[in-house]
C-alpha cells in the first residue's frame, strides 16, 4: 500500500475529481444500466469500476484496501486525462454526451462545479 502521505494526497484527489456524491453515482448507474424491460440488481448496476468507485466512497480512508488504492489512481488518471477541471462545469449544449456519461460513471460529471 501507499505510504501515509500518498495515500493522503490521493484520498485527496479521489475526491476532488470524483464529484459526485453516493446516492447520484448509484442511481445513475442503475439509470445508466436499466433497458426497456430490464433493471439490473442495484448492487450489480453500471459497469464494474463504477460500483468500485461506489463501494470506495462509502468507505473511510482508513478501511482502503490495496485494490481500492488501484482503483482510486487509475480513476484519478482517467478523469484527469478527459477533462481541465479549471474549465469545468462545461455546458452542456456543446459537450459530448458518449464522453459525459463514460465519465459520469466513473463518478465524474463534467457538467457540475468540481469540488473543493
Amino acid at each position: 500500500m501507499a505510504d501515509a502521505l500518498e495515500l493522503d494526497a490521493l484520498w485527496n484527489d479521489f475526491h476532488r475529481v470524483v464529484n459526485m456524491p453516493s446516492p447520484e453515482l448509484a442511481d445513475w448507474l442503475r439509470v445508466h444500466d436499466a433497458g426497456e424491460d430490464v433493471e439490473p440488481l442495484p448492487d450489480r448496476a453500471g459497469g464494474e469500476i463504477g460500483r468500485q468507485v461506489l463501494a470506495i466512497l462509502q468507505k473511510r480512508r482508513m478501511d482502503l484496501t490495496d485494490h481500492d488504492v488501484d482503483v482510486m489512481r487509475h480513476v484519478v488518471d482517467e478523469i484527469l486525462s478527459q477533462v481541465d477541471l479549471a474549465d469545468e462545469p462545461e455546458n452542456e449544449d456543446g459537450h459530448d454526451t458518449l464522453r459525459r456519461h463514460h465519465l459520469m460513471s466513473l463518478g465524474h460529471d463534467p457538467l457540475r462545479a468540481p469540488r473543493t
